[in-house]
């Protein structure tokens, strides 16, 4: 990736600069987390796709949004519990 004017970007740049670009230790969980998340907020964004999803779902438009913002915080479910054992 590059900025205006030509210079590219590191990867450690990009990381900084975007959060969902993971890291060498990103696990599966989070990361389809992060697509989940990135996801609810598109469609949070985009008044046509909660429209659509609204008129599809027969409710409201407000409600298919507080619907998909309460759904960002645990997208995938509780996360998976980490063993001491492999950590060490």
């Amino acid at each position: 990736m590059s900025l205006p004017g030509g210079a590219s970007m590191s990867t450690e740049q990009l990381q900084q600069r975007y959060i969902g670009t993971g890291h060498a230790d990103f696990t599966k969980y989070e990361w389809m987390t992060n697509q989940h998340r990135d996801t609810y907020a598109s469609h949070v964004g985009h008044y046509d796709q909660l429209s659509y999803f609204g008129v599809a779902q027969n409710q409201s438009i407000g409600r298919v949004r507080l619907q998909m913002l309460e759904k960002m915080i645990q997208p995938c479910g509780k996360p998976p519990q980490k063993d001491e054992a492999t950590n060490s």
